[in-house]
């Protein structure tokens, strides 16, 4: 006998309120993501039986997922999942969340350096951009990352993800070997590190430390990128970095003599968002 009879439109409609009134953004739809998680089901199962019962079990792993909602956990580290470029990726607290806007990383990565068959991703995260530059291109790529934890992430979204991605532990380009590269992607941190009561936080408190804030001025891991990339590179290599809010003319004043043809990508709403740039001889 159930001790309950709560219905997937009732359901919802309860969650939504609670997280509307807890000004959690989007309510509704994470409503629905984490009820569809609960019921380890995709969400055009709900639309398909609103009237289905929900389990006890079903119920109380959704009570405790809005719980942890509204306590500020994203709802990616919840459900472990993210979309990036046409991919699922398992995301934890060991690794940033994939954003929309890094897929324009990808992108300008595929314009100007569609020939590479060498690439590192500096800082990789969840080796979504790694993984996704080896899927496109079938190019060798190497993702490094200064977290073990972060790369034990990548390597298995990689593998479940069919791709073939080297992970090297390492600072950066630290461990890439001089004039071995063909292109450099990278999302480093870039958050100032007084900046951190700022912050969502969603962001602030359960995002991981050593992949959002880069030091006093936020472009600190700019400049070490953009050094130790002219030592990594061939000649007539490229360089992709994504930009911070406001930062692409302090990241582009960085390039010395030897960086040429650099252009800026914005994103959808028109804030400069990457920086490429090539390495002449």
């Amino acid at each position: 006998m159930k001790l309950l009879e709560v219905t997937v439109r009732t359901a919802l409609q309860q969650a939504t309120k609670i997280l509307d009134e807890e000004h959690v953004a989007a309510a509704r739809l994470t409503a629905e993501v984490l009820l569809a998680h609960a019921m380890k089901r995709e969400r055009p199962f709900l639309y398909a039986h609103p009237e289905q019962d929900l389990t006890e079990i079903e119920w109380i792993h959704y009570g405790r997922y809005l719980n942890e909602r509204t306590d500020g956990k994203p709802t990616q580290y919840i459900t472990g999942r993210q979309e990036f470029y046409g991919r699922e990726f398992r995301v934890t607290p060991d690794v940033l969340i994939p954003r929309p806007e890094t897929e324009h990383v990808v992108e300008t990565a595929l314009e100007v350096a569609s020939q590479a068959r060498r690439i590192v991703d500096a800082g990789c995260g969840s080796g979504a951009i790694a993984i996704t530059l080896a899927l496109e291109t079938g190019a060798h790529v190497c993702g490094t990352d200064i977290s073990p934890a972060a790369l034990l992430v990548a390597s298995e979204n990689a593998l479940r993800l069919r791709a073939g991605v080297e992970w090297l532990v390492c600072d950066l380009l630290s461990a890439v070997r001089d004039g071995s590269v063909d292109l450099v992607v990278s999302n480093p941190p870039y958050v100032p590190s007084g900046d951190q009561a700022y912050l969502q936080r969603e962001v602030r408190d359960y995002e991981p430390a050593v992949a959002l804030y880069a030091g006093p001025t936020g472009f600190e891991l700019y400049e070490r990128i953009i050094q130790d990339a002219e030592r990594v590179l061939g000649p007539g290599g490229w360089l992709v970095l994504e930009l911070g809010y406001n930062s692409s003319h302090r990241v582009s004043g960085m390039l010395g003599a030897r960086w040429q043809e650099p252009r800026i990508t914005p994103d959808l709403a028109g804030i400069p968002r990457v920086l490429a740039t090539r390495l002449m001889p």
